[in-house]
């Protein structure tokens, strides 16, 4: 059975400077915490400059669970690379991951379920 996980990578930036700051608020519209989505190269989003934090967004699939761990740490990495790819320093990376699998269904998904039966 495959699973979708998906991965939400947290953090901060870290003494921006003023040209990245300002490059990072006149592209906020695309990161827009509003607007969020879990996708598989990753969603950024942030609310700068009110405040420092920001969050990735990543979409995996995993056939098997000791499989979501390797997962985990390859969003981890992937946000980290992103932002070292653009100069952004940041601080304090934490990752986790939900295995949609196994979050339980509200009841209008329990409807919709017994609908596809």
């Amino acid at each position: 059975m495959s699973r979708t996980i998906r991965v939400t990578v947290r953090g901060s930036f870290d003494k921006l400077s003023e040209a990245q700051l300002a490059e990072l608020v006149a592209a906020r519209a695309e990161h827009d915490l509003m607007n969020t989505a879990y996708t598989a190269e990753g969603y950024l989003a942030y609310d700068l400059p009110g405040r420092p934090f920001f969050t990735f967004r990543f979409l995996a699939t995993a056939e098997e669970q000791d499989e979501i761990p390797a997962i985990t740490a390859d969003a981890e990495q992937r946000a980290a690379a992103w932002m070292a790819e653009r100069g952004y320093p940041v601080k304090n990376l934490t990752a986790q991951a939900v295995d949609m699998s196994e979050v339980p269904l509200g009841s209008r998904g329990k409807r919709e379920a017994g609908r596809r039966r």
